[in-house]
């Protein structure tokens, strides 16, 4: 069997450990020969690949990024390479396609997979969104950074008598605020799934002042939203791959909150720091055990599928029921979250 595999979207620690793992399973395990496309699609329709053999893998487990490069592709690009299906199959002599990705990279998958291409996706994000799958690499190294960065922050904010503000990764799932701010002990907590009010980050922040707790740290995704009527904050502008710009809520949100309280307020912005860097353990094996299954749901002809967590176990869900809707954060996860605040 020839397989193709790239990655695409956003990078996300644990990328190189799923190809290293299906270079490894596909040449030890089956004889098999894999290319891989540079920055995903774009190389799929370019026709830039290259040979991957496991001299080309090795020492790139615990390596950040992805050694075959990723990018966005605008849609018109994308039903491009959907009606090209067949075609692209032959020009490169693959039997199947694994792409790795989140959800825009595996909606692009089962629009390949319904215009004919073998495909078994492999799901990444830090935003741990992908419906259909318990858990998704790269998120468990977010959180980690994330938290630790909190942990520290929370010794300056104390040290200054100041309310940080730190946002993080999440678009429209709040699941690396909710988790990173209840591993560091963080005051409030907002996500993109239930609108805040300030007023009750005001009131909680002049709580524990009023306790001699000199300082506070709230975590918010970067997806928040303010409650309607409750401060201003504007709507950003959507990019030309169909994603909204967001406007800023940590450094909106701290000076709003700095103007109602008096009291210094600063926005600590973790940005890209959250998908760089090593991958941690649990998702350098995870990432590891995705790889090997899609090499064998290859080999099964399960191809329409994507590899999925259940539980402990690795399983295969269908592309479709993976891409109807994001996994987003549930009422009973936030009440918990609250109730440690």
């Amino acid at each position: 069997m020839r397989i193709g595999v790239l990655t695409a979207g956003g990078d996300c620690p644990g990328l190189n450990a799923v190809i290293r793992s299906v270079v490894h399973r596909a040449v030890t395990g089956h004889a098999d020969e894999v290319i891989g496309f540079e920055d995903g699609f774009v190389g799929l329709l370019e026709g830039r690949f290259r040979e991957l053999d496991l001299d080309s893998v090795s020492g790139i487990l615990a390596r950040g990024g992805t050694i075959l490069g990723s990018a966005r592709l605008e849609r018109a690009r994308l039903r491009e390479a959907a009606d090209n299906a067949d075609e692209l199959c032959r020009r490169y002599g693959i039997d199947v396609l694994i792409p790795i990705g989140g959800e825009g990279t595996l909606t692009a998958a089962r629009m390949l997979s319904d215009a004919g291409m073998p495909v078994v996706g492999v799901p990444k994000t830090i935003d741990n969104d992908i419906n259909g799958t318990d858990r998704t690499f790269g998120f468990d190294t977010a959180v980690t950074v994330a938290t630790e960065a909190i942990d520290r922050l929370q010794t300056t904010a104390e040290s200054h008598q100041r309310v940080m503000v730190v946002e993080v990764m999440g678009r429209h799932a709040g699941w690396i605020a909710l988790e990173a701010g209840m591993a560091s002990g963080a005051h409030g907590i907002c996500v993109p799934e239930r609108p805040f009010d300030p007023a009750d980050l005001v009131d909680m922040v002049e709580k524990r002042f009023a306790r001699g707790k000199k300082f506070a740290v709230v975590c918010v995704a970067e997806g928040a939203h303010p409650a309607k009527d409750t401060m201003d904050y504007g709507v950003g502008a959507i990019d030309k791959y169909g994603h909204e710009r967001f406007a800023g809520i940590g450094t909106t949100l701290a000076r709003e909150l700095e103007a109602r309280l008096g009291k210094e307020a600063r926005p600590v912005i973790l940005g890209h720091v959250q998908r760089g860097g090593v991958p941690t353990p649990y998702d350098r094996v995870l990432a590891t055990r995705f790889g090997w299954h899609a090499v064998e749901a290859a080999h099964a002809r399960s191809f329409g599928h994507m590899t999925a967590l259940h539980g402990t176990r690795i399983s295969l869900v269908p592309l479709a029921d993976a891409v109807t809707h994001l996994k987003t954060v549930p009422e009973n996860r936030m009440d918990e979250a609250e109730s440690v605040y």
